[in-house]
């Protein structure tokens, strides 16, 4: 359908900072940026007021939503959840192909001096994506699909991983892996949460905010 190629094109340049956030959003404008009728457009900004990507202000417009500190908590949040939730049943099934070449990818970034770390957080996204698939549980992706805008959203509205950050965050994905291919759901999920709440701090810690302790456990220590 042509509202969804609206939906999909515009959400795009919503997440990847395409569209200024402080200028009203034109539906005449982007239907002719994107070669479409003024019609899917319309219907497209309204799908994503409705899932948290546009903001309507009366008597101003239609604006890309600026996510406030407690956005970015009630994100995280929901990721620990659904995130956590695919380690334990990607462990409890055991590695797919696909996860299993992402793996190799991360690899690839393990040790390496020079790193790219735009690449490397790709990379981590993937491996991310390919553990919900490897999950096998439809209206858990389904789930993680709709929070996937919005947390794209706050993470370019937050400042990038440093070199250190990037080369932690891939063992912490080669970590998490390990107890997939382990079978053991329990430290899979652990070590998943443990992952999003350092990435979560050091985003913070990079904006200036106060970090609070998270009620994350870690599992048990490695040899």
């Amino acid at each position: 359908m042509r509202r969804d190629d609206a939906y999909g094109r515009i959400r795009d340049l919503v997440v990847h900072r395409a569209l200024e956030p402080e200028a009203p959003l034109s539906e005449r404008g982007l239907a002719e940026t994107l070669g479409l009728g003024r019609t899917p457009v319309r219907e497209a900004l309204r799908a994503l007021v409705r899932d948290g990507l546009l903001v309507v202000h009366p008597m101003r417009g239609t604006f890309v939503r600026q996510l406030s500190f407690e956005d970015l908590r009630e994100i995280h949040e929901m990721r620990l959840g659904l995130e956590g939730l695919a380690a334990y049943l990607a462990a409890c099934r055991g590695p797919t192909p696909e996860l299993d070449r992402c793996t190799e990818a991360l690899r690839c970034f393990d040790g390496v001096a020079d790193l790219d770390v735009l690449q490397a957080q790709e990379a981590g996204w993937a491996f991310h994506e390919a553990l919900f698939r490897a999950a096998d549980n439809s209206r858990l992706t389904a789930a993680y699909e709709a929070l996937r805008a919005q947390s794209g959203l706050a993470l370019r509205q937050m400042p990038r991983y440093s070199a250190d950050r990037t080369r932690a965050a891939v063992r912490e994905h080669l970590d998490i892996y390990a107890a997939v291919a382990a079978r053991d759901p329990d430290v899979a999920q652990q070590r998943m949460w443990r992952h999003l709440a350092v990435a979560f701090d050091a985003r913070l810690q990079a904006l200036g905010v106060p970090v609070r302790p998270q009620p994350i456990r870690s599992d048990s220590p490695q040899p």
